[in-house]
C-alpha cells in the first residue's frame, strides 16, 4: 500500500514539475504585476495585504478554476477559448489603463487620495484569476490525457499551491527589500551601512521598473491570450500576422522570435485595451450626463 501511495506521489509530482515549466511565463508576469497593488500602502499594511491576496489567489485556484477546468474539459471545452478571450480582454483593459494614467489620465482616483484596501485586494483577487486561470489551463494542457482524474486533479492541486507559493513570496520579498535596507543602515559596519542606503534609495526606481514591466505583462499576456483563441473560435487574422511576423524572424534565434511575438502581442493588446477602455469611459459618461438630467433642480 505504502509502494503504491508513494509512486501514485511520484507520478503526481513529476508530471506537475513538467507541466510548470510551460506555465514559466506567465508565473513571471504574475509576480511583475502584483506588486503594483501593494505600493502607497504604509510599511505595516504590505505584508497582510499580500497574505490576502495570495489567500484570494489560492481560493481562485481551488475553488473555481480546477474544479471548472476540469468540468469543462470533460463537458464543454469550447467554452474555455470564449472564457480566455474575455479574461485576456479585461487584462488588456488594465493595461491601458495604466499605460493612459501615465499621460495624466486618472479614470478612478487620484494618487494623492488613501487607497481603499478592500478594493485594492478585491482588484488584485480580480487580476489574478485571469492569470491563474491561464497557469491552469497551460498546466492542464500538459499533462497526459490518460493520466485521470485524480491524478490529474492531484496534479493541478500541486501546481496551483506551488505557483502561488513561488509568486506571493517573491512579491513578499520584494515590498519589504526596503525594510531590509532600513536595518542594514543601523548596522555598526560602514560598508553594510552604505549597503542599506543604496537599497533604499533603490526600491522606488525598483517599483516604477515593476511597475512598467506589470503593465506591458499585463498587455502582452492579455493580447496573447485573445489572439490565440480568437483563433480557435471565428477570427484568425490576428494569429495569422502574429505567426507571419515570427516566421519572418526566425532566422535571428529563438529570443528574437519571442521578443517578436512579445511586441506583437502586446500592442495588439494596448490596440485592444485602449478601445475598451474608451467605450467604458463613454458609457459611463453617458450613464453620468443621465444621472445628472434625471436628478432633481433646487428648489423643486
Amino acid at each position: 500500500m505504502s509502494v503504491g501511495l508513494l509512486a501514485v506521489v511520484d507520478d503526481i509530482l513529476t508530471a506537475a514539475l513538467k507541466a510548470s515549466a510551460k506555465t514559466a511565463g506567465v508565473v513571471i508576469d504574475d509576480a511583475a504585476v502584483t506588486p503594483q497593488y501593494v505600493q502607497g500602502l504604509t510599511p505595516a499594511r504590505e505584508l497582510p495585504v499580500v497574505w490576502r491576496i495570495a489567500l484570494g489567489s489560492l481560493f481562485n485556484k481551488f475553488v473555481v478554476i480546477i474544479p471548472l477546468a476540469l468540468v469543462l474539459s470533460a463537458f464543454a471545452p469550447w467554452v474555455l477559448p470564449w472564457l480566455l478571450v474575455l479574461g485576456g480582454t479585461y487584462l488588456c483593459f488594465e493595461g491601458a489603463e495604466k499605460v493612459i494614467e501615465w499621460f495624466g489620465v486618472h479614470h478612478e482616483t487620484t494618487s494623492e487620495e488613501p487607497r481603499d484596501e478592500r478594493k485594492l485586494v478585491f482588484g488584485a483577487i480580480r487580476t489574478d484569476l485571469i492569470l491563474s486561470t491561464e497557469i491552469m489551463l497551460i498546466a492542464l494542457a500538459s499533462l497526459d490525457p490518460d493520466f485521470g482524474v485524480w491524478l490529474t486533479l492531484g496534479a493541478l492541486l500541486v501546481i496551483g499551491l506551488g505557483m502561488t507559493v513561488l509568486v506571493y513570496g517573491a512579491v513578499a520579498l520584494l515590498v519589504k527589500i526596503d525594510d531590509i535596507g532600513l536595518r542594514l543602515m543601523q548596522s555598526r559596519a560602514e560598508r553594510t551601512r552604505r549597503l542599506g542606503d543604496r537599497i533604499v534609495r533603490s526600491m522606488p526606481t525598483v517599483f516604477r521598473v515593476i511597475s512598467i514591466v506589470g503593465t506591458v505583462a499585463m498587455l502582452w499576456v492579455g493580447g496573447h491570450l485573445v489572439i490565440a483563441n480568437l483563433a480557435e473560435t471565428f477570427w484568425h487574422g490576428p494569429y495569422d500576422l502574429l505567426h507571419a511576423v515570427t516566421h519572418a524572424i526566425e532566422g535571428a534565434g529563438p529570443v528574437v522570435v519571442w521578443l517578436g511575438d512579445t511586441a506583437v502581442s502586446a500592442v495588439f493588446g494596448l490596440v485592444l485595451g485602449l478601445i475598451v477602455v474608451g467605450v467604458v469611459l463613454g458609457v459611463s459618461r453617458m450613464l453620468g450626463r443621465g444621472h445628472a438630467a434625471a436628478a432633481p433642480t433646487p428648489g423643486h
